[in-house]
């Protein structure tokens, strides 16, 4: 009976002198079984919404977007027939907006650190989810927060690495990553992201002026190659689970505006104009190819093993 009663006060000692086990938390949220490494998550600054979305956006004509210039760069969607450009110099202030288009959730996200522009269903597993800026980052890229779970969302991975919906996936639609030129005359009919966006902020201005020039990366990331200028843009690619990187400068060197390639078992038709940099693919049947518009250092970072294309001299 004595050693039973040792025993168990021994137990019970050595519960109440053992320190509790804290969860991991990052502007206030739980990283407990992260996907991703818990000390790659950085703060990027801002507190959680620091960087507000844009909730409820308004629109106006293509004719009355005289704050944008030709060579501006823009996310675009042809979506349920509704064309939409969403000015870069907006979304650098914002990087989120939760639209709607006929009905149906749509999420556009911009990474300014990245230089990536991804839209995505807000529709999951049945039901609409709304997005906001996190603050954190993983890879130097925005990592999404959906409002509901408070689950973290990789935007290049497009895949929760947090919370009650870690693993999920977001389904990615179709966007272009170009000019208001270009597309404004393929597209006179496009809706605008006004600039009356609820917030005081001077769109004449970027926050990141001179960061695309620049060979400097202000956060970690996992992986580096310097085969290219960090900020070169590239057109990556995911074919079969592998990845392809088109850069630009190497697009250049072809002297042409479209090409076809073979990746991954699959017949690839580029259409790009280099001086711009912009560009799309798509499959041997026209459709298209689920492409990231990205700074070099960033898709490198998130895929080391990338296959690259090269014009040989």
């Amino acid at each position: 009976m004595k050693t039973f009663f040792r025993s168990g006060m021994i137990a019970l000692l050595i519960i109440l002198l053992t320190p509790p086990v804290m969860a991991v938390e990052k502007n206030g949220f739980n990283l407990d079984g992260s996907l991703v490494p818990v000390d790659a998550i950085e703060h990027g600054g801002p507190a959680r919404d620091g960087i507000p979305s844009i909730d409820k956006p308004q629109f106006i004509k293509a004719r009355q977007a005289d704050f944008l210039n030709d060579d501006d760069r823009i996310l675009a969607i042809d979506y349920q027939g509704v064309q939409r450009a969403y000015p870069i110099r907006i979304l650098n202030w914002h990087e989120i907006v939760n639209d709607r288009i006929k009905g149906q959730s749509v999420v556009v996200s911009y990474c300014p650190l990245c230089g990536t522009g991804l839209v995505y269903s807000g529709r999951i597993q049945g039901k609409d989810y709304q997005f906001g800026v996190s603050g954190l980052l993983y890879n130097s890229d925005v990592l999404m927060y959906d409002r509901q779970s408070e689950s973290l969302w990789s935007q290049i991975l497009a895949k929760a690495v947090t919370g009650s919906l870690k693993g999920t996936k977001l389904t990615t639609l179709p966007v272009e990553h170009t000019t208001w030129g270009k597309w404004r005359k393929a597209h006179p009919n496009t809706q605008v992201l006004s600039t009356e966006t609820g917030y005081q902020r001077d769109y004449t201005e970027s926050p990141y002026a001179g960061y695309e020039q620049s060979e400097s990366v202000y956060f970690r990331f996992s992986a580096e190659s310097r085969r290219y200028h960090p900020k070169e843009r590239v057109l990556g690619v995911e074919v079969n689970g592998q990845f392809k990187a088109y850069p630009f400068v190497e697009l250049a060197r072809t002297g042409q505006q479209q090409l076809q390639d073979n990746f991954a078992g699959q017949t690839l038709q580029l259409s790009f104009d280099a001086t711009t940099r912009t560009g799309k693919v798509q499959d041997a049947q026209g459709q298209p190819v689920h492409t990231i518009n990205s700074f070099w250092f960033a898709w490198y970072a998130f895929h080391p093993d990338t296959a690259i294309f090269e014009v040989k001299p």
